[in-house]
């Protein structure tokens, strides 16, 4: 078996990379990375797409990274045929089109900009607002980058999940979730990793945070998620280095090895 690393592999390392918020410029102005993302939007294995739309949405997060972004050759677009095509999954065309709403309302500062943005956010996205919601959870024992994959496992098997967002300091995680996904599945499937539980953090009246702790007597059943394969287990990754660059802030001193492997397999499988 070959050891340089497949679409998979790559797509994955660059997702978990993407992750840590202080590696979100370097792979945006890096000038291989972010046109492989693009090309893998593109791939036939769904797995590879999602995972690809996963690493886009984190690099979207960083508001000084959008505008380069949107102007990328072939991202609106290749956004645009992920929510078009019939065979693209219920919950991976959802996270297109929150990334393609996001990229699109970067440029509101002109008004006349803006509003076009919503008439086209509106021509592909329909009712998206209204068929998604955030649920923000508190969650006990988060505490490492172990916890944080076993959080990451158990979400992504919840059919109804369309993206998640881990603040780590605070133990939070922010998920994005169809409408009609009770948020109690959330908390499900965080307890069945026997090592964490959740909590629901909403608003008050007054604008505090009120803890609501799910019921230990209430377990939802939760749906699977059968469109996206499962990700690869750890102990079959083709890179050891995965967990160097999920476990440590900061971590884009490891990472600059893999965009350079990313890069160079990009120009050696892909062609404009």
């Amino acid at each position: 078996m070959s050891g340089e690393p497949d679409a998979l592999a790559v797509v994955n390392q660059l997702r978990d990379l993407a992750a840590d918020p202080l590696n979100r410029r370097a792979i945006v102005e890096d000038q291989g990375c972010l046109p492989g993302l693009i090309l893998f939007l593109d791939h036939p294995n769904p797995q590879v797409v999602y995972s690809a739309l996963l690493a886009v949405r984190y690099l979207a997060e960083c508001r000084a990274n959008r505008e380069k972004m949107k102007g990328e050759l072939g991202m609106v677009l290749s956004l645009q045929n992920v929510v078009q095509k019939s065979t693209s999954p219920g919950e991976t065309k959802l996270l297109a089109s929150e990334i393609y709403e996001i990229l699109q309302s970067s440029g509101e500062a002109e008004a006349s900009g803006a509003a076009s943005c919503r008439r086209k956010a509106q021509f592909f996205l329909g009712a998206t607002n209204k068929r998604a919601k955030t649920v923000v959870l508190e969650i006990d024992g988060l505490d490492d980058a172990s916890r944080r994959s076993l959080c990451e496992e158990a979400l992504l098997k919840i059919r109804g999940v369309i993206s998640f967002t881990f603040q780590m300091a605070v133990k939070r995680c922010v998920v994005r979730i169809r409408s009609d996904l009770k948020a109690e599945a959330l908390g499900t499937a965080i307890a069945s990793t026997k090592v964490m539980k959740a909590k629901q953090v909403v608003k008050g009246d007054d604008g505090s945070e009120v803890m609501i702790p799910f019921e230990a007597d209430s377990q939802v059943e939760v749906e699977q998620n059968t469109d996206i394969p499962d990700y690869l287990p750890e102990d079959e990754s083709p890179s050891k280095a995965l967990d160097k660059a999920v476990s440590r802030v900061g971590s884009m001193q490891d990472g600059v090895g893999w965009l350079a492997t990313a890069a160079n397999f990009l120009s050696r499988s892909f062609y404009w």
